[in-house]
């Protein structure tokens, strides 16, 4: 993560009313959100469409168009990236799914918490009904799906989840073994 949060924070907090402050913001956090990305997309095999500098523009779009740059600190902006980058892949793997028209996808079991590959094409069923459980997730904790996001979506470790969330190490653990328990059991219900 960056070191430069003293900056980032006030940056982004100007970044709502002030183009160049998103730029700003931008170059502050950029080489952090290539790292996620390289993250995220290290999870699903080569040759896809998506690749890092796509998924980081579209986050970048998804970040400063959808919510007009508006992060209360920190800790909400890379919340937000991370969701920023869970949304971009989702809807590559439903699109994907749409040209397949869903046909033969294979079940793969949920191991995504370990940073197992999985492949966008091959997988756009099991991302899909992935989002869908987390949506269900988001209704009984929310910080649940953080850190989901962050581990997963954003590939941050359990130590920078802590710090960036205010809470302990072993907290987050408790919250990714409850997560994983949760969405299995949603996954194989679907």
């Amino acid at each position: 993560m960056s070191s430069e949060y003293p900056e980032l924070t006030r940056v982004i907090a100007a970044s709502a009313e002030d183009s160049a402050a998103r730029e700003e913001a931008l170059r502050l956090v950029y080489d952090d959100l290539l790292r996620i990305a390289r993250a995220e997309l290290g999870r699903h095999r080569r040759g896809d469409t998506l690749n890092t500098r796509v998924l980081v523009n579209e986050a970048y779009l998804k970040l400063f168009e959808g919510h007009a740059g508006v992060f209360e600190n920190r800790v909400h902006f890379f919340a937000t990236a991370a969701r920023a980058m869970r949304q971009v892949v989702i809807d590559y793997a439903r699109a994907r799914l749409a040209e397949r028209r869903g046909g033969g996808a294979e079940h793969v079991p949920l191991d995504v918490l370990e940073g197992a590959p999985l492949p966008v094409d091959e997988q756009a069923a099991q991302l899909v009904g992935m989002d869908r459980a987390m949506e269900k997730l988001a209704l009984l904790d929310p910080r649940l799906v953080q850190v989901v996001e962050m581990r997963f979506f954003a590939g941050l470790e359990v130590k920078q989840i802590a710090e960036l969330l205010g809470v302990s190490e072993p907290t987050i653990k408790r919250d990714t073994r409850a997560a994983k328990a949760f969405l299995q059991k949603e996954l194989e219900a679907a």
